[in-house]
């Protein structure tokens, strides 16, 4: 496993506000079933949550910080640290690290900008995350998976706030695309434009496992049959679907959105490709059972068309140009800097 050397904004703070403030918890419960036995000699050699790993003009980061920004980094990948090789993990404490000493140059050199009433803007939101849970012991629980106290909670989102102000009113607000940079992205970039053939489908799933006896196959494969025949004799099919069909699907009526070839296991996929919109399959077998399908749409290869990706295009390009000088911002800070690590 590779870990990333900097993150795509260098703010790592925003990111660790936003685990809370997006109404999240650091770990879902998929991760926290995986998570494997905690190696013994990696917790007993932690250090103290207090103990400095560095300062950055004289400011402490903690080793609690860096384990909690560790922590929320893994967090995006379904892994936890008790998870990583020792190698691995020293290479990711050492990323850590480097990200934090970027958000706290870019803190230190966005204080100097006044932000108006930045006190209320950090209040109103963290009452907006406290909103989006159901219950106030829900919201504490959230702040205790990401090993945040509500004080440094509103000092993260103060964090976030005076980086995305610095950079937006110092780089962001500055940048520009022209159309001619635009246009010769998509001239020069035709390959990534191209969009193959694709289908919109949906359609009624009789779950049976692939492993399942013949008695089981053949009882999914018969009430197939027979919601077939309902549909042929004119009943909704969106309306079996929600009522009988076993795949999750069925509370948008079976509808599965568009998708192109290579995305649907291949006899699913053999069989919507044939249909033209508005015709219903015979009964397909996958591996997960009996599918009845309905074509619903159906869109052929094509280029997308300039005007139609103009914006995205824009907008990615003066990311690019943003991270760029994100980047060259935070060498010069580093350049008269005094970093210490401890």
């Amino acid at each position: 496993m590779k870990f990333p050397a900097k993150l795509a904004t260098s703010a790592l703070c925003a990111m660790l506000a936003g685990t809370i403030l997006q109404g999240g918890s650091v770990f879902g419960a998929e991760t926290k079933e995986a998570q494997p036995a905690p190696a013994k000699q990696e917790s007993t050699a932690r250090k103290s949550p207090g103990d400095i790993v560095v300062k950055v003009n004289g400011e402490a980061i903690t080793r609690g910080e860096v384990d909690r920004a560790m922590k929320v980094l893994l967090s995006q990948r379904n892994m936890t640290l008790d998870q990583l090789p020792a190698e691995v993990r020293t290479q990711a404490e050492e990323a850590t690290v480097e990200q934090l000493i970027s958000a706290e140059l870019l803190y230190q050199a966005g204080k100097k900008v006044e932000i108006k009433d930045i006190d209320k803007q950090v209040e109103e939101k963290i009452a907006q995350s406290r909103a989006k849970f159901g219950k106030p012991e829900e919201f504490a629980a959230a702040l205790k998976s990401a090993d945040l106290t509500e004080a440094e909670l509103k000092v993260l989102t103060l964090k976030d706030l005076v980086i995305n102000g610095y950079i937006e009113k110092e780089i962001a607000g500055k940048v520009t695309v022209t159309d001619a940079e635009a246009k010769k992205f998509y001239d020069d970039n035709q390959d990534k434009f191209k969009q193959s053939e694709s289908v919109r489908a949906s359609h009624i799933l009789c779950g049976v496992d692939e492993k399942a006896g013949p008695e089981a196959k053949q009882n999914a494969r018969e009430k197939a049959e027979a919601l077939l025949k309902k549909i042929k004799a004119g009943e909704d099919f969106a309306a079996i679907a929600k009522s009988d069909s076993t795949c999750p699907s069925s509370a948008q009526g079976g509808d599965l959105g568009f998708f192109g070839h290579g995305q649907m296991v291949k006899p699913f996929e053999d069989a919507a490709f044939a249909l033209k919109p508005g015709e219903v399959s015979g009964v397909v077998e996958t591996q997960f059972g009996y599918h009845i399908i309905k074509l619903t749409d159906k869109k052929a290869a094509e280029t997308l068309k300039y005007e139609d990706v103009k914006g995205k295009i824009s907008d990615y390009l003066k990311n690019q140009k943003i991270q760029k000088d994100i980047d060259a911002l935070l060498k010069d800070l580093r350049s008269k800097a005094k970093i210490e690590k401890i």
